[in-house]
């Protein structure tokens, strides 16, 4: 009886993983936007208080954004050759967000942090020429069309 209900349920995931994403998203806020506030009262709201706060509210609005597009992506999975590299090319969004904020909390460790998102970047770079080598080659035989054209003179 469980068993058959929690393959049911795991089934049809991408009807309810939108919702469990706006609800995850809504009680981190709700937890973490007041422990923020109440930190940085507590020791007299200096500017690095501020700079901490305001870049948690722009990480804050970044990172439901991109992992929405992230999750339209994975529950319409129509073109998985393409959509695979759009949907780690969209984790650098998130990836750069929480690197940038948490290198403002420890500065000391921001280089390794850095050196992580860094090793993230080279790989969207090689994604990205990934992506659009498989779109060319949906579209058209990219070599062959290339090997009959005539070459280009540039002068």
């Amino acid at each position: 009886m469980c068993t058959s209900w929690l393959q049911s349920c795991c089934l049809q995931w991408r009807s309810w993983i939108r919702p469990l994403l706006i609800l995850v998203y809504v009680l981190f806020v709700v937890i973490v936007v007041p422990l923020l506030i109440v930190n940085s009262v507590k020791d007299g709201f200096s500017r690095k208080d501020q700079l901490i706060l305001i870049g948690g509210l722009f990480v804050l609005s970044a990172i439901p954004i991109s992992i929405w597009q992230i999750t339209q992506h994975v529950v319409h999975f129509t073109r998985p050759i393409l959509q695979k590299h759009i949907i780690r090319i969209l984790w650098m969004v998130p990836i750069y967000a929480l690197n940038a904020w948490l290198s403002l909390l420890f500065p000391r460790h921001a280089i390794y942090m850095d050196s992580i998102r860094e090793c993230y970047e080279a790989y969207v770079i090689y994604n990205f020429m990934k992506y659009l080598l498989n779109y060319l080659n949906l579209e058209m035989d990219l070599e062959r069309t290339l090997e009959y054209k005539p070459p280009v003179r540039h002068f």
